[in-house]
């Protein structure tokens, strides 16, 4: 692989290149075993934000499949957080069209085919982080759940939709 990279002027760092065992789990011919004992697992990667791993349609087929990485999904619900500590005085349509913002630009990088329960998440939790620091507005203030939702449907952030990307 080197050389073939080599012929277009690039090259691979050999720290971060690594070979994956990425084979169909149900296939018989997999013997070699570098793991220990237990069941087989099929092989995953991270690749761009997303991990790449295997997974079973509807049909009952299998597929390889995308989800956002850990990394990614704690990176992003961090931001969050810090960006709600920082603007928690600022005024309620302000903090909701940055959230509205950084939600949509999430989704739009993360929105893929079987990745809709990662971004679900990361709506909720948006949700119980921007209500977290608006209770911490004063030393008095605790918004209820009730008191959210009836926010949240004032100024309602933008939540994930259904799109088609293989």
């Amino acid at each position: 692989m080197p050389k073939r990279f080599a012929k277009y002027g690039l090259t691979l760092h050999p720290e971060k290149t690594k070979l994956v065992a990425f084979e169909r789990p149900d296939r018989p011919y997999r013997t070699d075993r570098d793991d220990g004992p237990g069941p087989l697992r099929p092989g995953t990667f991270d690749f761009l934000g997303f991990t790449i791993h295997w997974g079973k349609g509807l049909d009952g087929k299998w597929l390889v499949q995308t989800r956002t990485s850990k990394s990614r999904f704690q990176r992003t619900l961090k931001a969050i957080a810090t960006w709600c500590q920082m603007h928690r005085h600022h005024a309620i349509g302000d903090q909701q069209r940055a959230l509205n913002q950084k939600l949509r630009g999430h989704y739009a990088y993360f929105g893929r085919r079987g990745n809709s329960g990662r971004l679900w998440d990361v709506y909720a939790r948006a949700v119980g982080t921007w209500r977290r620091w608006l209770s911490r507005r004063s030393h008095r203030a605790q918004i209820t759940w009730s008191a959210m939702t009836r926010l949240l449907e004032r100024y309602p952030l933008a939540r994930p939709r259904a799109r088609i990307v293989s």
